[in-house]
């Protein structure tokens, strides 16, 4: 295959088994800690208006879906890349990191949160992914 083609299959299959990683965790997240009492959490404008009765408890499993799909989808971007395999392991996290940029700006969220996702869920994990993939055989 076209190393070309390769390594940008590898940046496309990583952002999509990442996604689908955190979406997972976001989906069961709610029966593991329910939302507080009464709280619409299914649509962002009920998120937001509920936003200010969460406790530090509420926001362990959206750092997990961040973290670990980064995690996830730069382990398989740099396994599947034909060469540079921590640049594109390092690129899914930059991926995620901008839409991560973009939660932080559409939902009202603490800010010792938003400093910790932003600072250790996406870069970082994106680094561990990628070395992780490179010790891989």
């Amino acid at each position: 295959m076209n190393t070309t083609v390769k390594n940008i299959l590898a940046v496309m299959i990583g952002i999509i088994v990442g996604s689908i990683v955190n979406m997972a965790l976001i989906s069961v997240s709610g029966s593991i800690i329910p939302p507080p009492e009464g709280a619409d959490v299914k649509t962002m404008e009920g998120l937001k208006a509920v936003m200010h009765l969460f406790e530090p408890k509420h926001f362990i499993f959206p750092f997990l879906a961040h973290a670990l799909g980064t995690f996830v989808g730069a382990f398989i971007a740099a396994r599947i890349a034909a060469n540079s395999k921590m640049n594109y392991a390092i690129g899914v996290g930059i991926f995620f990191l901008l839409g991560g940029i973009a939660n932080v700006y559409l939902l009202p969220s603490p800010t010792w949160f938003a400093i910790v996702d932003l600072v250790v869920a996406y870069i970082p994990m994106a680094y561990l992914g990628g070395k992780l993939a490179l010790r891989v055989k």
